[in-house]
């Protein structure tokens, strides 16, 4: 039996000595969204539309370097990876043309992920369907499979490309994800998902184009899991399982007027055009589309705007040639020619919509679908065929359920898809800090109360003060995770994405180091997943090419907790303790520090101490300008304590960052053994070992200093009776400096921290 391999004991998660393990994760990496060779990041435009001769060979990461990020990762505390591959890396080529090399790569890092003690789980990474449209995930060709021209986007509004933006260094913050709402994902999540019944005349090869589409993903994911099944080291002893696809979006179906913007849409930003209205421009006419800003409130219509794409249509045209591919279509499917229009939903010959209401029944049984029923139908069946064809390969594989972002969850609880060995996988963003890229400490608003319709208004879901804001986040989890119990069943909950931009107040960060507001908005959202009782969590995201001027290289954003501009987390070379000077056995809640000589980080020498940063990185340029004063990037806010592995049962736990204090109170009905205590990752940043007070409810408890992972990993050792058991470690000596100032009159969470004179680092 592997000592890496995970059971899952209904929600929560245990090793191979029966411990409760915590996933404590990080996706990796940013850089597996555009190809390698050539290096092409979102405002890249050189042979963009070259699509079939590319290469992710090499992401995300070269073997060399892999072992410099996988240390960096170990030693601030993570112990899972998000692994996170496209569709495209693997068949960038054309239908059934897989990239060996790149497979070959990707086996390479995950033994070095081995090597370091990693639980991992793939990824098959999308957003807003592909490169081309926008986003990261399927091939080029899958576009042209359906009829679709990405050299038409831009002048349709079909989509929003960060390259053919006419300033991408000024590309709209999350303008991006309004994709999901214009022509071109409307139309290829429609037939993704539910091609059969709303598009039967898109045949390619003999089949639907939902088959064809859904095949190939699916053959894709399932020949990686093959080969790293013939690897043979790496199933259950590093790769744990798998993520069903990242982000899953309806399309159209269940739309209730195509005419009209339906009221649970909740994101719009610039030209916000009705589903009929992209129908249109996608055909070349012209339609004067309302424009909206996202506000201090929400969204809100600033106006309207002329979108003329001058004739110019986002469909192939009639005289294409479709022979590149090898691919027939059936004849019945003209090119040229809007795929709606082709199914009677509207006359290009009088621009009248006839069929408003066409996606909103199901074809077959005339049964109305919202977002539930397409959950529960038309998403149900892909992943059913993705989980079984993964685990054709993987027999005892963990698959992570990722059902649309912030939509009810599917109806399985009780049912044969309630799957032993299935994890509820949500994804969740504060969207007032994310949309705005400020941290708002004044109030923010209980978003998926709004959604799931708790409030007679959205005014009464409005929380004011960082204290409430922090509750109100945390409970939205808590509540994420329960709603995943009651409809999905006794399951682990692992939060795979949430995040914050470091980009925030116009990047005043890089212009003066003081990551303030990153700091409040990062210790926010870790106090949120640690306060929900989910069985673990991935932020979002480790970039190794990182930089101040483009951040994540994709569409804007910037959620990287690592950038080449910005120093790495500095962390000492600690000696390795010995029992004897570490271990303190205790029978009551009275306790002491262990008195050991060691070099340590502290408020009063850390600037010296970044003199010689345990790992460094060259920055992006020379003297960029927004570098001339790096900070930290937060650290203090997300290499905090954790439990590992716990014997018996986390009722509660949590790290004050305030004051400096992990708890942690679990529940068992047997006392440790000797060869297997609880466990708890104790970063020497915030806790350094000769300054550390530890008290315990009872039991013994020791300090050790694991050597390895490119320097010493810090974790404190705890055996204890059955019971309620409780523990609480807090730095002995707190002191005012921090690793950043606020701006003068900007007291916030963590400069109260400061004025109550706790040692915040």
């Amino acid at each position: 039996m592997s000592p890496f391999q995970l059971f899952i004991d209904g929600q929560i998660f245990r090793d191979a000595q029966g411990r409760q393990v915590t996933l404590r994760g990080i996706n990796v990496a940013g850089d597996s969204k555009y190809p390698r060779h050539p290096n092409l990041p979102s405002h890249g435009s050189d042979n963009f539309f070259d699509g079939d001769n590319v290469s992710f060979n090499g992401r995300p990461f070269s073997l060399e370097e892999a072992h410099t990020h996988f240390a960096r990762l170990r030693r601030w505390g993570y112990n899972t990876i998000r692994y996170i591959f496209t569709w495209e890396a693997i068949e960038y080529a054309g239908p059934k043309k897989y990239d060996e090399e790149w497979i070959e790569h990707t086996i390479g890092v995950l033994r070095l992920a081995k090597e370091y003690g990693f639980y991992v789980f793939m990824d098959p990474h999308q957003d807003v369907w592909s490169r081309f449209s926008g986003g990261s995930g399927a091939p080029m060709w899958t576009l042209y499979a359906c009829g679709l021209n990405p050299r038409k986007f831009d002048v349709t509004e079909a989509a929003l490309v960060h390259n053919t933006f006419p300033d991408p260094e000024n590309y709209p913050k999350m303008i991006w994800s309004t994709n999901y709402t214009r022509l071109v994902c409307q139309v290829i999540f429609t037939l993704f998902f539910a091609g059969r019944d709303f598009a039967p005349k898109a045949i390619l090869d003999g089949k639907n184009i939902q088959d064809y589409l859904q095949d190939h993903f699916t053959d894709a994911c399932s020949h990686l899991a093959k080969r790293i099944k013939e690897a043979g080291d790496l199933q259950d002893s590093v790769v744990i399982g798998w993520e069903s696809m990242n982000e899953p979006n309806r399309g159209l179906v269940g739309w209730p007027d195509l005419s009209v913007i339906p009221g649970e849409q909740k994101l719009q930003k610039g030209t916000s055009p009705t589903a009929w209205q992209a129908i249109l421009t996608g055909s070349g006419r012209a339609c004067e589309i309302d424009t909206w800003e996202f506000g201090g409130l929400g969204p809100y219509k600033s106006g309207s705007m002329l979108v003329d794409p001058r004739g110019e249509s986002a469909w192939l045209p009639a005289d294409h040639d479709d022979s590149k591919y090898g691919w027939a279509r059936d004849p019945n499917w003209k090119l040229g020619k809007c795929i709606w229009a082709q199914h009677g939903i509207w006359d290009p010959s009088t621009d009248t919509l006839l069929k408003k209401d066409y996606f909103l029944k199901h074809p077959k049984t005339g049964k109305k679908l919202d977002y539930e029923g397409f959950t529960n139908t038309y998403f149900m069946e892909q992943y059913r065929k993705f989980r079984d064809a993964i685990r054709a390969h993987h027999t005892d594989c963990i698959i992570f359920c990722q059902p649309p972002v912030l939509e009810v969850p599917p109806s399985v609880k009780g049912t044969p898809d309630d799957d032993p060995r299935m994890v509820y996988a949500p994804h969740y963003y504060d969207g007032v800090t994310l949309m705005t890229k400020k941290w708002n400490r004044l109030w923010n608003v209980d978003v998926f109360g709004i959604l799931r319709g708790r409030y007679l208004s959205p005014a009464f879901a409005i929380k004011v003060g960082e204290t409430a804001i922090r509750n109100c986040l945390r409970d939205q989890l808590a509540a994420i995770r329960k709603e995943g119990i009651d409809y999905m069943g006794d399951h682990p909950c692992v939060l795979t994405e949430f995040g914050i931009p470091y980009d925030m107040d116009d990047r005043n960060a890089y212009k003066t180091g003081n990551y303030s507001s990153q700091s409040s908005a990062m210790d926010a959202n870790h106090f949120a997943v640690e306060g929900s009782g989910m069985a673990g969590y991935c932020l979002w995201l480790y970039m190794t090419s990182n930089t101040h001027q483009w951040g994540d290289q994709w569409n804007g954003e910037d959620l990287s907790i690592y950038s080449l501009d910005d120093q790495p987390l500095p962390l000492p070379s600690l000696p390795l303790l010995n029992k004897s000077t570490s271990s303190l056995q205790k029978t009551d809640s009275s306790s002491q520090r262990p008195s050991v000589e060691m070099s340590r980080v502290s408020p009063s020498n850390l600037r010296e101490t970044l003199t010689t940063p345990s790992i460094t990185s060259l920055p992006s340029t020379k003297n960029p300008e927004l570098t001339n004063a790096p900070g930290y990037r937060a650290a203090e806010a997300y290499v905090r304590p954790s439990p590992i592995t716990t014997v018996g049962q986390i009722k509660s736990h949590g790290f004050d960052l305030r004051n400096t204090h992990f708890s942690l109170t679990l529940t068992t009905p047997n006392a440790t053994k000797e060869e297997a205590p609880t466990e708890i990752f104790l970063p020497e940043f915030h806790f350094a070992p000769d300054n550390i007070h530890v008290q315990v409810s009872g039991g013994k408890w020791e300090l050790t200093v694991a050597d390895g992972f490119d320097g010493p990993l810090q974790t404190l050792r705890w055996w204890h009776a059955e019971g309620e058991q409780s523990l609480s470690v807090a730095a002995i000596v707190k002191r005012k400096q921090a690793l950043g100032q606020a701006a003068e009159g900007d007291d916030g969470y963590l400069e109260q921290c400061q004025q109550n004179s706790c040692m915040v680092m």
